[in-house]
């Protein structure tokens, strides 16, 4: 049985996930047992969401009080120890999501709790108690609010997620980029109508450890939210044991045939940025040179950055291929004797190759953003 890390090749928070399937909180059920009874096919659980102050606590009592179920406590901090420590042992990683009306709140739960759970700030709830309380949705309506919460989080040490509806703000991308510069780690976007597209506008917008949510129920959704930029899903309602089961079975298998579970379109096909791996060398006019140039990448920066990236790689080699290197080969997928004849002098399968493939594509989009970083800090 393959290993979890040599399947994913995910770590969050430290810890290896084991399937790219998680659990999205959700008020009132999403608790420590729930988690519990699905433990074997989730890599990931999202508890809560919690409240954490006193405006928030009180807007959790009238939303109960109108029908809605909750989890209300006035030690917060104490309930959600108890939670954390039934999680303990298990492989799935524990994540907190919180509903806090300012940075205090959130900063005083870390302290309380440490760097051994995922913290999600919850910018997602939209029910009006919850918006007057200065939380949910507020804080898309107010996003340099919810950039400081994200900071002072994020200044505690542990590792920061935002849960956000998509369509809210008027630039999903841009929230996307004022979240990653504000310090988070993951962004968990209910997708609502939008789709797949709107992953892939996310993803071309930042480094962050994305995850899908909504209507996640299917293997064709769940990979398809994959292959345009999504690290993992995440279930909410459909989340019941034979869904999990399937999906987790399901994306394994695919993972193990393939080599590269969320491995993306190739750019000609509307593939996301992760999709230049597969892209041959700059010599004619096709969708890499507007991908390119929107990218702030030269077609020398790229093609050096990519013969650069490949060294002491199976990569490396490919003397029968179009351009001299496997470099500029295609997705796995897509037909070629060259590139296979090249693979099979290598020694190794077409699986392997898609895994070489993967890790050249995390050090361009790592040059990508590592770029935009120095030119935003050369410009300040």
């Amino acid at each position: 049985m393959m290993d979890p890390y040599d399947r994913y090749e995910l770590i969050v928070n430290g810890r290896t996930v084991k399937t790219p399937i998680a659990i999205a909180s959700m008020a009132g059920i999403v608790d420590a047992d729930y988690v519990l009874a699905r433990k074997e096919n989730i890599g990931m659980a999202f508890i809560g969401g919690y409240s954490i102050d006193e405006a928030t606590i009180n807007a959790s009592a009238l939303m109960e009080e109108e029908g809605r179920k909750e989890f209300i406590s006035t030690d917060p901090a104490a309930t959600l120890k108890a939670e954390i420590e039934k999680l303990a042992g298990t492989d799935v990683i524990p994540a907190i999501n919180l509903r806090g009306s300012s940075p205090e709140s959130f900063v005083s739960i870390a302290h309380e709790l440490g760097d051994g759970v995922i913290y999600e700030i919850d910018a997602h709830c939209r029910q009006p108690a919850m918006i007057s309380a200065g939380c949910g949705e507020y804080y898309l309506q107010n996003t340099e609010k919810l950039a400081m919460v994200v900071s002072a989080l994020k200044s505690t040490g542990v590792t920061v997620s935002v849960k956000i509806r998509a369509g809210v703000v008027e630039d999903d991308s841009e929230l996307a980029r004022l979240l990653w510069k504000a310090g988070a780690d993951i962004l968990h976007v209910d997708l609502m109508d939008f789709g797949s597209s709107k992953i892939k506008q996310i993803r071309n917008s930042c480094p962050l450890l994305l995850i899908a949510n909504n209507s996640v129920n299917t293997f064709d959704r769940m990979k398809d939210l994959f292959a345009h930029g999504a690290d993992m899903v995440s279930l909410a309602r459909n989340s019941d044991v034979n869904t999990l089961n399937y999906l987790d079975m399901a994306i394994s298998a695919y993972a193990d045939e393939t080599g590269w579970y969320n491995s993306p379109k190739q750019l000609c096909r509307g593939g996301d940025l992760r999709s230049l791996t597969f892209c041959c060398m700059p010599v004619k006019q096709c969708p890499l040179m507007p991908a390119l140039k929107r990218a702030g990448m030269t077609p020398k920066e790229y093609h050096d950055l990519k013969i650069e990236s490949v060294q002491n790689t199976p990569l490396a080699s490919g003397s029968s291929t179009c351009f001299g290197s496997l470099a500029w080969c295609c997705k796995g997928s897509t037909p070629c004797m060259f590139r296979d004849i090249s693979i099979k002098k290598e020694g190794i399968s077409l699986a392997d190759y898609m895994r070489y493939k993967r890790r050249l594509s995390e050090k361009i989009m790592k040059r990508l953003f590592d770029e935009d970083n120095r030119e935003e800090e050369i410009a300040g």
